[in-house]
This record gives structure tokens, sequence and C-alpha cells, in this order.
């Protein structure tokens, strides 16, 4: 005889709820119908995570397993893998035991293409698919889910990235990113897709795009946006990446990351309304402590004047608290690199052959000249400079004099740090670049030197809750890199290896401590929020160090940690050993609330693009 499931105390709890009241109706005496009252989550004290599950690809640091999206009716993960260009389909009717039954192939709709991002609800799969030339645009593609058979597909931006439904289902919302090709000679507009699909069969788009800004490129730099790409318009150089949704389904709101900026977006108009800078994290302010060195061979994590953080997020979701909306971001960070991989971009110094923003401190400001610096750092002035000093007034506390960076360009201090040339650097007031002499270290129309009063380097190393119209509500601080080197931070499925043995250390490295201080430290990125009962709860993936961590943010201006599960056992080999080591480099999260789960109880289902693995991840409630 086949044993029902067992069921959580939550939905123990919920059941009683409803029990009582259908008892309580039918003792009243009265022949009138009574509507049961609803069903009620209780509210957890507290949560662990555990892996009950996964599926493995095989495939080692080659994107196998990046975004995941669940379907309860027919209890099936769609997870999108990149090395295939598709959608692998696996059956969650086991949480235990995930099996593979299917494939979307981006194919059938456009020869050549390949799937960026997935999405469903009721029964609908919806996909972002990809042109084979990245700066041609894209479809976006549903599918039933319960049979994999198309519907319908439609043309929308160049690079649609993340794909999302409205709270109702009545609209598809896609990220077109539209980066540029490898030359950053074609660069086209990003743009939102907004896709009515109440008729599956036919659906209908409109862009929300960005050419009305192109008029306002100044003052959009001088409130905080990001425009920088070499010869773009504002709408060729805003890159919208992830999108977020009120829950009323009227607003969106979409990170453009490389801009270190969100679009404000009115869906019922296919308009964005509002660009919205983010700032600056400042890394001299205690609270907002990094570890900047790959080299120091230690882990310290200390203020550093004059540094600041880009926010860059990658994921954002939405959540309501006090009948307001806020949005959770992962503040990755991303670097604008294009045509690293030709070597005359660099070798013959030739701007036309890519763009490459991202500079170690030491190459920015080293004596022996810039022969092999982007040529767009060279040619940022006319006619063009020859290096670069740092400012005394703010760096002297690393050894920066008026003609020498000093010690700070050291390995062990700032030398190592990955930052941004295309600002930072002394400007006039109409935002030209100031010249100094590199003899005096003082302003010299003559000279051949920048002198930079700011470095700004890539990600926050944290993730933030801002509200709706962008003003940072609350952020992590050193809060993540804190615990990842304190003596509370256990890896491994039975967490019995402290973090601080191998802290800050690489998603596809073996023994390599501190090997990511130097670039974005820890590096959060993929993001999922849950409520359960009257609590919300934040997952953050963690890309380089791995593992996943778990904020109660039912208030927003004051989260807490609740857990943090990193189920990598081998730190070891170099390579690792894609048999033995476990889960690396998480990249999209999911979250699947109890009353929709297989086995009754909450579950976080976590892509992992780079040991190409699907994790079920069930979570232990206590009250």
């Amino acid at each position: 005889m086949r044993l029902p499931a067992r069921r959580s105390r939550a939905t123990l709890f919920a059941t009683t709820l409803v029990a009582t009241a259908v008892i309580t109706a039918c003792g009243g005496g009265s022949d009138t119908p009574v509507t049961p009252a609803p069903v009620v989550e209780a509210t957890p004290a507290s949560l662990t995570l555990e892996k009950i599950g996964a599926y493995s690809t095989g495939q080692f640091e080659v994107s196998a397993a990046e975004i995941p999206a669940y379907d309860a009716a027919s209890r099936r993960l769609f997870v999108v893998n990149a090395q295939l260009g598709a959608v692998d389909v696996l059956n969650l009717a086991d949480p235990a035991n995930p099996v593979k039954i299917g494939t979307l192939d981006a194919t059938a709709v456009l020869a050549g293409a390949e799937i960026n991002s997935v999405a469903v609800f009721n029964g609908t799969v919806a996909v972002a698919i990809q042109a084979p030339v990245k700066t041609d645009n894209g479809r976006m593609a549903l599918y039933r889910a319960s049979d994999l058979s198309l519907i319908s597909s439609v043309e929308i931006g160049a690079q649609p990235d993340m794909i999302t439904f409205t709270p109702d289902g009545t609209r598809v919302l896609v990220a077109n990113e539209g980066e540029p090709s490898d030359n950053y000679q074609t660069d086209p507009e990003g743009s939102i897709s907004i896709i009515d699909v109440r008729n599956l069969a036919a659906p209908v788009v409109r862009n929300a795009g960005f050419t009305s800004f192109n008029g306002q490129a100044a003052a959009l730099r001088a409130a905080g946006v990001r425009i920088y790409g070499p010869g773009a318009t504002v709408a060729q150089d805003l890159e919208p990446e992830y999108i977020a949704v009120s829950a009323d389904g009227t607003t969106a709101w979409v990170t453009l990351q490389e801009n270190n900026a969100l679009a404000k977006v009115d869906i019922a108009s296919a308009t964005v309304t509002n660009v919205l800078p983010l700032g600056y994290k400042d890394y001299g302010l205690a609270g907002n402590e990094i570890d900047a060195s790959d080299r120091d061979n230690a882990i310290i994590i200390k203020t550093w004047p004059g540094v600041h953080g880009m926010y860059l997020p990658d994921s954002m979701v939405s959540y309501s608290a006090g009948g307001q909306t806020y949005l959770v971001t992962a503040n990755e960070g991303d670097a604008r690199a294009w045509g690293e991989d030709n070597p005359d971009y660099l070798g013959t110094q030739n701007p036309a052959l890519g763009f490459i923003e991202e500079l170690r401190v030491s190459a920015l400001t080293r004596a022996a000249g810039w022969q092999t610096v982007p040529p767009q750092l060279r040619t940022v002035a006319t006619p063009p400079v020859a290096g670069a000093l740092l400012d005394p007034a703010v760096f002297g506390y690393c050894g920066a004099t008026g003609i020498g960076p000093g010690t700070c360009n050291a390995a062990a201090e700032l030398g190592r740090l990955n930052i941004s040339w295309v600002q930072g650097y002394k400007t006039d007031a109409m935002g030209a670049p100031l010249r100094f002499s590199a003899t005096t270290g003082l302003e010299d129309p003559a000279g051949d030197r920048l002198m930079y009063d700011k470095l700004y380097s890539y990600g926050a190393r944290s993730f933030s809750i801002w509200d709706g119209n962008g003003t940072l509500v609350w952020d992590s601080g050193a809060a993540i890199e804190q615990f990842l080197a304190g003596p509370d931070c256990r890896l491994g499925k039975d967490r019995t290896i402290p973090c601080a043995t191998y802290f800050n250390s690489g998603h596809n490295e073996g023994d390599a401590l501190d090997s990511r201080s130097d670039a974005k430290g820890p590096e959060p990125e993929g993001l999922a929020v849950g409520k359960i009962g009257n609590k919300t709860f934040a997952f953050i993936g963690l890309e380089r160090m791995g593992g996943v961590l778990v904020y109660d943010i039912t208030n927003p201006a004051a989260p807490t940690r609740v857990d943090y599960l990193n189920t990598r056992d081998e730190w070891v080999t170099d390579p690792p050993n894609l048999a033995t080591v476990g889960d690396l480099g998480p990249e999209g999260l999911v979250f699947i609330p109890a009353a929709q789960s297989p086995n009754g109880k909450p579950l976080l289902v976590v892509g992992n693009e780079v040991s190409g693995t699907t994790a079920v991840l069930q979570l232990n409630l206590t009250y």
C-alpha cells in the first residue's frame, strides 16, 4: 500500500485552519453555504537549507545549467543549458531525483540561435532566443509545459536576456541587452519588449526603448549614469539586464548593469519613464570594508579611502512590505571588455578593434609608460596622455605623491585591484580631463598625465534593497566578506570546512585562497525571493565563492542573515573534480512555495553554470 506523502508543519497547520473553518460553518444550524476561510501559511521562526537532490549534465565550465523555472502543474523544471543553446526539461515529481525528459530547442524557431532565459506561468513556457549574430534581433517563443509543443514566436530586440511574466500572466517582458559586437563597430539599441500574450497563438509586441533620452547624455552622466561606450548614443549605450515587476503589474524596473542604473517602465504604455542612477559605494567608510588584494596571502578586510564600488547589479527581484514595493539587487559588477581576444587591439593600439575599460591600478599608474593600455585611454585627452597619477590628498595614506603612486600600486596594497579607467580622473567644470606634470605633480596644461582622485571598482560585494525610485534603503556593506572570513561560516554538504580556509576562492579553481579579492570578491549574482507566512526571505547566490546566502528581508531597513549553504566538498584539485566537487557557480535561482512543491515543502532550485548541475534545496522550517 502506498503511504501518503509526509506533509510539512506549515501544510498541516494550514489544513487544520481550513478544517476548523468548515466545522464551525457546519455547526451553525443554517442551510446557507459558508465559504471556508482562506488557507493561512504558518510563519517560521527560521529556516535552514538542505540539499535533497540534483541533476548533472556532466559538463564543466560551459554554462550547462544557468536559469531554472518551474511549472507546478506538470512538476517540471526548465533549465537553460547554454552549452546546448537550449532548455533542459527535468521531471521534478521526485525532488530527490530530477530526471531529464526532454529539450526545448531554439534552432527550430531560429536557425543557429540559442536560448538565454526561461520563465513559466500556468503551464506556458516563455523563452528568450538570441540570434546567431547577437547584434541581430532575437525572438520570444511560447511552449506548452505539458507536452513541450511550440505555440508561437515573435521577433523582439537584440540579444534578449532575462524574460519574465507579469503577475497576472497577461504579458511577457524581455530585457534586450543589445551588447556591441566584439570590435564595438556594431552597437544595437537596448530595449524592453512588452508582449501581450492573452492570445498565446498571436502575441503582440511593443518595445520600450531609450531614444527619447538621446539628447540627455550630459545630464544623465552628471546624475551618475555611466554612459561611456565609444561613439554610442544613450539608447545604444544602455544595456537592460534583468527585470522586476510590481505586484499590480503596472510598473517594471530594469537593471542597466554596465550603466550602474535602473530603468523604470510603465507597462501599459510600454514607455521608459525614468533612468535612475544608483550611485557609488564608498569603501573608505566603516562598514564598507573590502579585501582588495589577491597577492597578500592573507584575509585583510579594511577601508580604502578614495576607492568606490559601482553597484552594477545583475539580478533583481521585487517584493512588497508595508504597502510599498522594494527592489532587491545582487551587486555583481561587470566590465565592458570587447576585443580582448584580438591581439591587434592592444598590440597595434587600434581603437576600431575593441574597447576595454578594465585595468589594474598598477597598470594605470605604472611609470614605465602606457604602451599596452587600451588605446581609448591614451587618447582620452588631446594630445594623448602618457600616464596617470594618484591624488596625494586622497591616496597619501598608501604613499601616493604628486609624481608617483608610491606603494599604492604594490600588489599587497591597491595595485592588483581591477578598476574602470573611464572615470575618476580630475576634470574641469565642463568635464574635460585636466593635465598634470609628471615632474612637479601640479596641474599643467602642457603636462602629459591624468590624475585620479577616485578609483571605481566593479560590483559592491553586497546585495541591496532600494525603493521604487531607486533610493538606497539598505546595503549589506562588508557583511558578506566578513562572514566568509569569520568562524561561523562553514563549507561542504556537512558544513565542516571553515570558509576562511578558502576565502574569496574562484569557482573554477582548486586551493585558491583570496584569488578573487582583486576583482569582485564573492560576487553576488543570482537572486530569488520567497514569502513564507508573514516573512520574506532573500536567497543570494555567490557566483565565485559558491553557495547560497539566506536573509530575512521582511523589514527592508533591517535584514538579518539566516543561513548559508555551500555544497562544495573538494577544494584542492585544480581544475576541480566534477564527480566529487559539488555545486559551482550559482547563476539562477527559483523559489518554489510549499503549496506548489512536489513534496509539500518549500524548495529552492539553483542552476550552477560551472559544475553544470541543477541543485534542489529544501527549506527546513523551524517554528
